[in-house]
């Protein structure tokens, strides 16, 4: 017999190895791979190392449906927004399976829109349908305090980003928005502007509420004030940019730059002034909010603030997994600061 024949067989086939497998090779109880599985805490690293390499040479892949009926809910994480701004909710998507990827969990997208009649009942009908083990709310759905309840009601885990304090800190992420709003009106007041315009996102996002305030502060602090009418309502969208900027720059005592309240519209305000004759930023300068890709790739590249969004999401989904795993979820708030990132959209007057 050749010295293959007499080598040990596996388990059984890898589609047919059990978690019970595992543990009786491992040398735990069904209880402790199941923790190494959810990335539990509550596990000796030692013991972690060692199941973990018994599931990777087994191919031993956990039964989502099987799980699902143990927990009483799916290995879903739902992201819901309303946001209309499609970079942000990509790089959002991209930090929760960055957290995601070694963990069962999967992600599900549910967008709706806060403006429309029942959706925050078409939001309970989603959560009801899929069980999902937890929900990230971003703005502005994040900031609807009765659908935060109906939540609660559901029993279903969540975590809230917004630019400002709404829940209990294990609930929450906070991005400071005025605090970049504000870095951009220094910017514009040291370059020399002294007539700047500026188009903020809709009423309804509170967001666009911090990203004013925080403009307008920092527009004081170098003893200027903010026009009334240089100050347009866009919609976080690249034609509304396009609209609201074409506004700004017919009138005849038009402004020497535009601060526009997320990356879309400045590249709207962009194609607004080209088909004005303006150029950027000899005639015009322009500073954008977020920093998403499209910033850097446009010619001249975007001056604009930097939001880590990828981050945000990011740690949103760790909150959601480490409660899965059995922490107990008390921390301080998770907040991050906001960085200006200087281009070449922006000069001195």
């Amino acid at each position: 017999m050749s010295d293959d024949e007499h080598e040990a067989k596996p388990v059984r086939d890898r589609s047919q190895v059990t978690i019970i497998d595992i543990a009786r090779m491992a040398e735990v109880s069904k209880k402790t791979v199941s923790r190494v599985i959810n990335e539990s805490p509550l596990v000796r690293e030692e013991t972690r190392k060692k199941v973990k390499q018994i599931i990777a040479e087994t191919g031993f892949t956990p039964n989502p449906q099987a799980r699902a009926l143990a927990f009483r809910k799916s290995f879903l994480i739902g992201l819901v927004y309303d946001n209309p701004s499609p970079q942000y909710v990509v790089n959002m998507q991209r930090g929760i399976l960055d957290t995601l990827g070694d963990t069962a969990f999967q992600l599900v997208l549910r967008p709706c829109d806060r403006g429309e009649e029942g959706y925050r009942e078409r939001v309970r009908s989603f959560i009801l349908q899929h069980k999902p083990h937890g929900i990230i709310l971003t703005p502005s759905v994040s900031e609807d305090e009765e659908l935060a309840e109906i939540l609660r009601e559901e029993e279903c885990d969540y975590v809230r980003i917004a630019s400002l304090e709404l829940d209990i800190p294990s609930r929450s992420i906070r991005t400071h928005d005025a605090q970049g709003a504000e870095m951009a009106a220094a910017h514009l007041a040291q370059l020399g502007h002294k007539r700047i315009g500026h188009i903020h996102g809709p009423k309804t996002f509170r967001s666009a509420h911090e990203r004013l305030t925080g403009f307008k502060r920092g527009l004081e602090g170098y003893g200027l004030e903010l026009a009334p009418e240089l100050t347009v309502e866009g919609a976080y969208t690249f034609d509304s940019g396009v609209t609201s900027a074409t506004r700004l720059l017919n009138r005849h005592d038009r402004p020497t730059a535009i601060f526009a309240g997320n990356d879309e519209m400045a590249v709207g305000v962009y194609v607004a002034a080209r088909k004005a004759g303006l150029r950027i930023p000899e005639d015009l300068s322009i500073v954008g909010f977020d920093d998403t890709p499209i910033s850097a790739r446009i010619w001249p590249p975007l001056t604009t603030v930097r939001s880590p969004i990828r981050e945000v999401g990011r740690a949103a989904a760790d909150l959601l997994v480490k409660r899965g795993a059995g922490s107990d979820g008390s921390q301080e708030l998770q907040s991050f600061q906001l960085e200006l990132v200087v281009r070449e959209s922006t000069r001195t007057i």
